[in-house]
C-alpha cells in the first residue's frame, strides 16, 4: 500500500472534476485528480449539442427565463435557489470558457453562436429561444480538452487509471479514498482535507443506454455504502433520440437545427403531444411520446423505433409551414452536425442528409445522486447537515437543479457551474481545516472484498448477471413503470445480489489490468444502485418528470412535492446481499428555497 497526501482530492476527471481541480488549485490548494480513465476519455467528451447560457446573442434572453425553464422542465421538483444559481452563473462560466480558449461556433458578428434546444423558451414559456452555445456537435469534447489544458498549466497532479474503490471516514469527516492502480493491481491511499466526487452517472444499469461502459456509478455507490444517503434516485432520464438498438446519442441539436420526429405514416407526431413547441418539448415528454407511438403500432415497419428526419427538404417544408424564412442546406447540416452524420453513416449505414435516422429512447442521465448544497458540499439528512470534507459535483451529485427531469444543455452547465463553486469552496476550506488522521487499516475492508471476488468458485459469470439486471431494469423501470413490474425488478435484482455475493465465477486471477476483477466490482455498484432506483420508484406513487407510473398517472403535488432520501442501514460497505433501505420522504422542497418565485409555482406543463 502506498499513501499520498494532498490538500484536495478530486475523484473523476470529467468536466466537473477538472473545473473543481482548476479552481481549488487557483485558490492555493495542492490538488490531486484521481481517475479510472485518462482524463480526455471522460464522459463529458461525449456531450454534443451545447451548453445553455442566456447570452442573448440572437434574440432577447434572461437568466430568470432560463431558471424558470429549468424548474418547469424538472416538473417543479427542482430547488429554485439551485436553478437560479445554475442560470445566473452559466453566463460567466461560458464566457470564461471562451477566454480559456474554447472554440465556440460564431455568429457573423463574431459572437458565440447559439441554437434552440428542447424546453428552452423566452418570457416564461412564450416561444423557443436560442440558448445553447455550441462548438459544432462536439461541445463537451471541447470543454474537456480546454479544462484539461488549464489544469496542466496550473500544475494539478493527475493519477490516471487509478480506480477509486472506497471512501475513508474518520471522526465524522471524509479523509480520503482508496484506489486500485489498474496497471499493477496495487492499492493506493489518498489522504486529504477535502475530497470531491465527480464520477458521473450509472446508465449501464439499463440495456439500451447512451452511457459508456465505464459509467457504473462508483462514486455514488461507495459513498452510499459509507452512510451517505442518495437523493431522488427514481428519476433517471431517457433521452428520446438514441441510435436504434445501440443507444448512441443523437444530439437534441438535430431538432434544434430543425429536425423532426416521424412515425410509420410519415406524421410529425409531436404535434399531438406538444402542439405549441412540438419536437422541442422536454426530453421526458418526447420519450413518452415515442413509446406511445410505438405501443400504438406506429413504429417504423412495426418495430420499436421511429424516424428523426433532418433532410433539408423535410426541414425546409416544416420551416415554411411555420412561417419562418430560414432555410437549411445539406452543406449547413454537414458543418453543424459532423459527428452525428459520421455516427449514423458508420453504425447504421444511413446518410442523414439523404435518409431519416432510426431512433429510440436511451437511458441517458441521472437526476438523482449524492445530495449537495449549491456549494457542492455533501449533505446527509433532510436538515441539510454538511458532511465535513466531502464534496460532489456533476452527474453523480444531486444539488437538485434538475428536479425530476433535466433540460438539454443543463448537464454541461451543471458541470462547470457547480464544479467551479465546489473548487472555490474547497480552496477556502483547506486553508483552515485540520488534516484528520486516517482510520486504522484503511484498506482492510476493500482488500477483503477483492480477495472474496478473486477467490470465488461459483458458477455465475459477471457478464451474465449484468445482462439480466439490464434487461429487467429496461423492461420494468424504464420510461413507463407500474407497481407490479417494479416489484418484479426489485425481486430479480435482489436475487442477482445474492448470486453476486455467493456464486461468482471469474476467469482472470491476475493483478495487472485485471478488467475481469474490476468489472465484477463495478457490477456490485450497479446492483446497489439498481436496487435503490427501483425501491425509490416503487415508493413514489405519482408520475413526475422522468418517473412515469402507469398505475399513478397524475402528478401529486399535495403529497409528493418532496425529495426522497435513500439510506443504507449496513454497518459495513461490502455486504450487498444484506442491503436494506429506509426511504425518507420528509425532506420538503421549501427547506431549500430561501427565495421562492410565485411565477415558478407548480402548474400543468403545457408545451
Amino acid at each position: 500500500m502506498q499513501t499520498h497526501q494532498f490538500d484536495a482530492i478530486i475523484v473523476g476527471a470529467g468536466g466537473a472534476g477538472l473545473m473543481a481541480a482548476l479552481y481549488a488549485s487557483k485558490g492555493g490548494a495542492n490538488v490531486a485528480v484521481v481517475s479510472k480513465l485518462y482524463p480526455t476519455r471522460s464522459h463529458t467528451g461525449t456531450a454534443q449539442g451545447g451548453i445553455g447560457a442566456a447570452l442573448g446573442n440572437h434574440e432577447p434572453d434572461n437568466p430568470l427565463w432560463h431558471a424558470y425553464d429549468t424548474v418547469k422542465g424538472g416538473d417543479y421538483l427542482a430547488d429554485q435557489n439551485a436553478a437560479k444559481v445554475l442560470a445566473e452563473n452559466a453566463i460567466d462560466a461560458v464566457i470564461e470558457l471562451e477566454h480559456m480558449g474554447l472554440p465556440f461556433d460564431r455568429t457573423p458578428e463574431g459572437r458565440i453562436s447559439q441554437r434552440r434546444f428542447g424546453g428552452h423558451t423566452s418570457n416564461f414559456g412564450e416561444k423557443p429561444v436560442r440558448r445553447a452555445c455550441h462548438a459544432a456537435d462536439r461541445t463537451g469534447h471541447m470543454i474537456l480538452q480546454t479544462l484539461y489544458q488549464q489544469c496542466i498549466k496550473n500544475e494539478v497532479k493527475f493519477f490516471d487509471e487509478y480506480h477509486v474503490v472506497d471512501v475513508l471516514m474518520n471522526n465524522g469527516a471524509c479523509v480520503g479514498v482508496v484506489a486500485v492502480q489498474l496497471g499493477t493491481g496495487e492499492l493506493h491511499v489518498f489522504h486529504g482535507k477535502a475530497t470531491l466526487f465527480a464520477t458521473g452517472g450509472w446508465g449501464k444499469i439499463w440495456q439500451v443506454t447512451s452511457n459508456a461502459h465505464s459509467l457504473t456509478g462508483d462514486g455514488a455507490a461507495i459513498t452510499f455504502r459509507r452512510g451517505v444517503p442518495l437523493q431522488d434516485m427514481e428519476f433517471f432520464q431517457f433521452h428520446p433520440t438514441g441510435i436504434y438498438k445501440m443507444g448512441i446519442l443523437i444530439t437534441e441539436g438535430v431538432r434544434g437545427e430543425g429536425g423532426v420526429l416521424l412515425n410509420r405514416h410519415g406524421e410529425r407526431f409531436m404535434e399531438k403531444y406538444a402542439p405549441r413547441i412540438k419536437d422541442l418539448a422536454s426530453r421526458d415528454v418526447v420519450s413518452r411520446a415515442i413509446y406511445l407511438e410505438i405501443r400504438d403500432g406506429n413504429g417504423i415497419q412495426g418495430k420499436d423505433y421511429v424516424y428523426l428526419d433532418v433532410r433539408p427538404e423535410t426541414v425546409n417544408r416544416y420551416l415554411a409551414e411555420a412561417g419562418e424564412t430560414r432555410r437549411v442546406t445539406g452543406e449547413e447540416i454537414e458543418k453543424k452536425l459532423p459527428d452525428i452524420l459520421d455516427f449514423c453513416r458508420v453504425y447504421l449505414g444511413v446518410d442523414p442528409v439523404k435518409e431519416p435516422m432510426p431512433i429510440q429512447p436511451t437511458a441517458h442521465y441521472a437526476m438523482g445522486g449524492i445530495p449537495t448544497n449549491v456549494d457542492a458540499e455533501v449533505v446527509i439528512d433532510e436538515n441539510w447537515t454538511v458532511l465535513p470534507g466531502m464534496y460532489a459535483a456533476g452527474e453523480c451529485a444531486c444539488v437538485s437543479c434538475h428536479g425530476a427531469n433535466r433540460l438539454g444543455t443543463n448537464s454541461l452547465v451543471d458541470l462547470v457551474v457547480f464544479g467551479r463553486r465546489g473548487g472555490m469552496k474547497i480552496a477556502e476550506y483547506v486553508k483552515h481545516a485540520d488534516l484528520i488522521p486516517l482510520p486504522a487499516n484503511p484498506t482492510a475492508e476493500i482488500e477483503a472484498e477483492f480477495k472474496r471476488i478473486r477467490s470465488s468458485k461459483g458458477k455465475s459469470k459477471p457478464g451474465e448477471l449484468r445482462g439480466i439486471m439490464q434487461k429487467v431494469m429496461m423492461d420494468y423501470v424504464g420510461v413507463f413503470r407500474e407497481g407490479a413490474g417494479i416489484q418484479q425488478a426489485i425481486d430479480t435484482v435482489q436475487e442477482l445480489r445474492e448470486r453476486y455475493q455467493t456464486d461468482l465465477s471469474l476467469d482472470d486471477q491476475g493483478y495487472k489490468f485485471n478488467t475481469d476483477l474490476i468489472e465484477t466490482w463495478e457490477l456490485g455498484c450497479l446492483l446497489d444502485l439498481a436496487q435503490v432506483t427501483a425501491k425509490s420508484a416503487l415508493a413514489r406513487t405519482e408520475s413526475r418528470g422522468a418517473h412515469s407510473r402507469e398505475d399513478f398517472k397524475e402528478r401529486d403535488d399535495q403529497n409528493w412535492l418532496v425529495h426522497t432520501l435513500a439510506f443504507s442501514k449496513l454497518a459495513g460497505p461490502y455486504q450487498p446481499g444484506a442491503l436494506h433501505l429506509d426511504l425518507n420522504t420528509n425532506k420538503k422542497v421549501d427547506l431549500s428555497l430561501a427565495e421562492t418565485d410565485p411565477r415558478f409555482a407548480p402548474k400543468e406543463r403545457v408545451y
